[in-house]
């Protein structure tokens, strides 16, 4: 195309008058020539742009566009529903006006100058324009109006699809058959987003503050829990409050108020036998207002569900709301009553701890690297709190768990449990219960997590 081009300069400059008898001058080809040239830089930067705007729209956002209704939204996504005949036909438009344009450029300069330095000047000369004109402005613009430019641009990008089809068709195919060759992909988006990406999305939004501190713990806890089994969430055994199902009405309202909670489990005989719940309201009503003296707390239970302690907790909340239970009983594989899991305690998972009057908070910092930890908080919490990596086991989940399986034994207060760096001291312990532990992030922690980022990289 260049040799073409510069024949075509080279005999328009010589032949004098063209058939019609109307002379061209060097300075009329020059002119048209420069014209060419100014097109097709217009379309280098159309293109290059293009790219950069295509690419950098996420699917959700096109989707948006098209549920708005915007003009030409639905051609916009019909362009990147298929990225990588997109790609192809971009590269194969900006391809062909670079070249054309080079070329040009030299056929012109040689009206004024050798061939080796019309060469010369139209590599440099081109390759400088093309790089502000052709790439660079056209891209940073892209780059701040993402979405207007993208919906301007669909339709002559379609149009360019149909006029070069032929070379597009040829191409496409040639390379997905070279990424089969070198065991590459054939699709450029095989996800729509993936769950690591919208995490790293919001740890940058707090960075960037657009998210605050609080709504960034939240949106994380909401990962966490479509990944959460009642287990993890659970009031276990040893801190259930229950009633027998042959107490009287008045010890229950009792046992409702010494606890502070307003609902009960009825058992008969053990707590591995839970016959139901009992609420403090019904119990209340029928104590002080009840019209029938004969009502006992076996005809207020109420049926509630036996879960498996595996049982995924979003599965879990969308069968308490559609059943309306606002406690379910956890069981393990043998059908032993291992805990019970309330809507606040799923609620929580959410939300972030929702303390009652008096109630102490899970973790407590001394410093940035020191904190009390009750015993019972799950070892994520912990991590993600302290900025620290515990890890966990199958047979454990909580910071006593940990204590204990490092150990090996029961503990007492005051020892001190040390992990790759992090000192665990045992502050409180409630006869074979770790109550509390003093979790000090110290230097050589830091250390040893620095040298492994090092050895990543």
């Amino acid at each position: 195309m260049g040799s073409l081009a510069w024949q075509i300069a080279l005999v328009a400059s010589q032949v004098g008058p063209d058939p019609g008898g109307l002379p061209v001058s060097d300075t009329t080809v020059a002119v048209v020539g420069a014209l060419v040239i100014l097109v097709l830089l217009a379309l280098s930067g159309f293109f290059s742009s293009s790219e950069i705007a295509m690419f950098a729209l996420p699917p959700h956002r096109v989707d948006s566009l098209v549920a708005d209704n915007l003009p030409n939204s639905e051609t916009l996504k019909e362009l990147k529903d298929d990225p990588h005949r997109l790609l192809v036909t971009i590269l194969v438009g900006n391809n062909i006006v670079n070249i054309a344009m080079s070329s040009f450029a030299t056929g012109l300069l040689t009206l004024y100058f050798s061939q080796s330095v019309a060469v010369f000047i139209a590599t440099f000369g081109i390759t400088s324009l093309v790089l502000l004109f052709g790439e660079s402005a056209p891209k940073s613009y892209a780059v701040e109006n993402t979405e207007s430019w993208a919906l301007r641009i669909a339709k002559p990008l379609k149009a360019s699809e149909y006029l070069l089809l032929p070379l597009i068709v040829t191409f496409d195919y040639l390379t997905r058959q070279v990424n089969k060759i070198t065991g590459g992909r054939a699709e450029i988006e095989s996800t729509y987003v993936t769950r690591e990406e919208i995490r790293d999305i919001i740890e940058t939004g707090e960075r960037a503050g657009v998210l605050e501190e609080d709504e960034r713990e939240m949106l994380q806890r909401i990962f966490r829990f479509t990944n959460t089994i009642a287990k993890e969430v659970m009031t276990p055994r040893l801190d259930m409050e229950a009633v027998q199902k042959d107490a009287t009405i008045e010890e229950a309202i009792e046992v409702c108020v010494r606890s502070g909670h307003t609902r009960l489990p009825v058992y008969d005989g053990s707590l591995d036998n839970i016959l139901g719940i009992v609420h403090v309201s019904d119990l209340v009503r029928d104590h002080v207002y009840g019209a029938n003296d004969d009502v006992t707390l076996e005809d207020l239970i109420e049926e509630t569900l036996h879960v498996p302690e595996s049982k995924n907790v979003d599965d879990l909340l969308a069968e308490m709301r559609e059943t309306r239970l606002h406690m379910v009983i956890v069981i393990d594989e043998f059908g032993t009553t291992e805990g019970l899991v309330t809507m606040e305690d799923v609620t929580e998972e959410i939300v972030g701890e929702i303390l009652q009057a008096g109630e102490e908070q899970p973790i407590e910092f001394v410093t940035d690297e020191e904190a009390v930890v009750k015993g019972e908080v799950n070892i994520d919490e912990v991590n993600e709190a302290l900025d620290i990596d515990i890890p966990e086991g199958e047979e454990f989940e909580t910071i006593a768990g940990f204590i204990f399986n490092r150990a090996g034994r029961l503990v007492e207060e005051g020892e001190v449990i040390e992990y790759d760096g992090l000192e665990i001291v045992v502050e409180r312990v409630e006869n074979t219960r770790i109550m509390k532990a003093r979790i000090v992030r110290t230097e050589a922690y830091d250390e040893l997590r620095s040298e492994e980022a090092d050895e990543d990289e």
